[in-house]
């Protein structure tokens, strides 16, 4: 048998439409799957995204009759140890953008190279990888508008022609006992996650459930996603966003899918695909903004600071800030490890404008609550709603979480579900729950709260909680506030 190549499985778990595996076709007939428990990334990651990943995995390890082999460790020396333990003729990976993956590729490229067993990058997550387009000036895209023009234009590959039976498998248990401290498993070692009563409800995992959730809303409830997409009482998103994280679907099948339809729900769609790949080209031209504005002219911006912040930051973590859709929102990233993406800006907005508080503070949560969390998506998500981040305009534009209710949540259902202790106000009404005697206790009911996850689920999926609490802060008062800082600026 010839030499066998090595597919390291990292953010595309799944064997359909996936070019790594022809690339790697082309140097051997047999593989080894290999997946990386990679605790630099892991440690970052909050349960809801570490159960979703293990149960990807266990999927992915189904659909590969149980040939996935568990690596757990430094990628940087299990990558090139195993290769050279099973005389790999080559290792295949997507290619990885982000500033982490980067520079661990890199490395783990050079270290093989001295074996002579190089690391073959072929596709990304990306329907147009990072890096590939820029303007004619040869410079990257800084506004999104403009980005999208030059990316429809560019337009994608056709899905890839793979499935499982592309490459013969190798069985893990049947390989020599590896040698040097390579720890191993299988994938149904991985703990189960969702049997506790703090633990949040995740949508099923693997690639045969994101192709059926995809397909679903393709067939069942496109017509009107434009319309409806920013309505958080309604299922009128996707939902794809855990799904393309972990590469249980790529882009481009959702683009070739909707290579026909040309009406208002497809423009949209596409475009939601377009600031995925945005702020990931974003992010490889500027790995600092993972962390730092992207506009330096805002590293002057005043934030408050003190107990009284403090509190104020554990009250919005945890849903208690008196404003219903911001409530609901952050109660339903603890009880479903999602949030509704209107909801996500209403109440980074909060946070950042509100109650003046660093908008690194408030993605740090969210990427430690969310199954979807993608680090270029979220960290550029907040900065544009901070206003530092690429497009400038939003600097200047303060949700008010009221209005922002009252629009998108008419009927106050989104509301209701999360928040049970406004249920018995009727209608949109519950978004101004202090017009109804501000003085006196709203509802009633049993059980603590966390800022860190729910205490105890029931129906919403989230704890219900004692008194709703009066507005923590005067939305027209901080609005002028905000403004008067981002006047400083200059």
């Amino acid at each position: 048998m010839p030499a066998p190549a090595i597919v390291w499985f990292r953010r595309d778990l799944r064997l359909t439409d996936l070019p790594t595996l022809l690339a790697a076709r082309d140097r051997s007939t047999h593989a080894l799957a290999v997946f990386v428990l990679d605790d630099a990334l892991l440690r970052p990651s909050g349960t809801p995204r570490t159960g979703f990943l293990a149960g990807c995995l266990r999927a992915l390890d189904a659909d590969l009759d149980g040939r996935l082999l568990l690596v757990r460790g430094d990628p940087v020396e299990a990558i090139p140890r195993l290769a050279r333990a099973i005389g790999a003729d080559s290792v295949h990976v997507s290619a990885d953008f982000g500033p982490y993956g980067r520079q661990r590729d890199e490395v783990v490229e050079t270290e093989m190279a001295a074996s002579g067993i190089p690391l073959v990058r072929t596709g990304s997550p990306y329907a147009v990888t990072p890096g590939r387009i820029s303007t004619k000036a040869g410079t990257p895209y800084k506004v999104f508008t403009s980005y999208r023009r030059a990316w429809l234009e560019h337009g994608w590959r056709s899905p890839a022609a793979t499935t499982v039976d592309t490459l013969a498998w190798l069985d893990p248990a049947e390989l020599p006992p590896l040698a040097g401290s390579l720890r191993c498993s299988a994938p149904g070692a991985l703990p189960d996650v969702g049997n506790k009563r703090d633990d949040p409800a995740l949508p099923p995992p693997g690639e045969a459930a994101a192709l059926r959730r995809w397909r679903t809303f393709r067939d069942e409830r496109f017509s009107g996603y434009d319309v409806h997409r920013d309505r958080p009482d309604r299922d009128a998103t996707t939902r794809l966003s855990p799904y393309l994280k972990f590469g249980c679907i790529h882009p481009r099948t959702v683009l070739h899918d909707l290579r026909d339809s040309a009406g208002p729900a497809a423009s949209v769609l596409r475009s939601e695909l377009a600031w995925r790949d945005f702020y990931a080209d974003v992010l490889f031209h500027r790995p600092d903004t993972a962390r730092r504005n992207y506009n330096a002219r805002f590293d002057a911006m005043r934030y408050d600071a003190g107990p009284d912040a403090e509190a104020a930051f554990d009250a919005w973590r945890a849903g208690r800030t008196g404003y219903p859709i911001v409530d609901a929102g952050m109660r339903q990233l603890l009880g479903e490890g999602w949030m509704h993406n209107r909801v996500r800006m209403i109440t980074a907005s909060f946070l950042t404008k509100d109650l003046h508080l660093p908008w690194w503070r408030g993605a740090r949560h969210f990427m430690k609550h969310l199954v979807d969390g993608d680090l270029a998506s979220n960290q550029h998500g907040w900065q544009w709603t901070a206003g530092c981040g690429t497009d400038a305009a939003p600097y200047f534009r303060v949700f008010n979480p009221v209005t922002q209710g009252e629009r998108f949540d008419p009927d106050g259902d989104y509301v209701r579900r999360w928040v049970p202790e406004l249920r018995h106000v009727g209608g949109k009404a519950v978004h101004r729950p202090w017009a109804r005697g501000a003085a006196a206790p709203l509802f009633a009911v049993n059980g603590p709260v966390s800022a860190d996850g729910p205490v105890s689920t029931g129906a919403t999926g989230y704890a219900d909680t004692s008194v709703y609490p009066p507005p923590i802060v005067d939305h027209a008062e901080e609005r002028v506030v905000a403004l008067a800082r981002f006047g400083e600026l200059g």
